[in-house]
């Protein structure tokens, strides 16, 4: 669901997914963003809005007390740590794949 309420958006959800306010190379930005986003943190009462099995996923690394809080970051719904293990397993089967093929080979990928 797209949405500008973050409750209506995390209302019976399955996944609740946040990412970092303020990317690399954004800082400039860092006081707006945070005004413009501090509605869309994901903390307790947002979480409690989506289904009581829902998980937490956020890209990582995280900002805690921006866009996620620890007690949701740390919590037992959060599958975040979990999410960036099998993103290194899938970078690490990329590298293998790149790294074992000829130039050649490589070209046609």
């Amino acid at each position: 669901m797209l949405s500008n309420d973050p409750s209506a958006a995390a209302s019976g959800a399955d996944v609740v997914y946040t990412d970092v306010w303020i990317s690399a190379g954004m800082e400039a930005q860092a006081t707006r963003r945070r005004v413009d986003f501090r509605d869309f943190q994901v903390d307790g009462v947002l979480l409690q809005q989506a289904k009581p099995d829902a998980i937490v996923l956020h890209c990582l690394p995280a900002r805690r007390g921006e866009e996620i809080t620890d007690e949701v970051l740390d919590g037992p719904q959060c599958a975040a740590f979990d999410q960036a293990e099998n993103r290194l397993h899938t970078q690490r089967a990329l590298l293998t794949l790149i790294f074992s093929q000829t130039p050649k080979e490589r070209r046609n990928v």
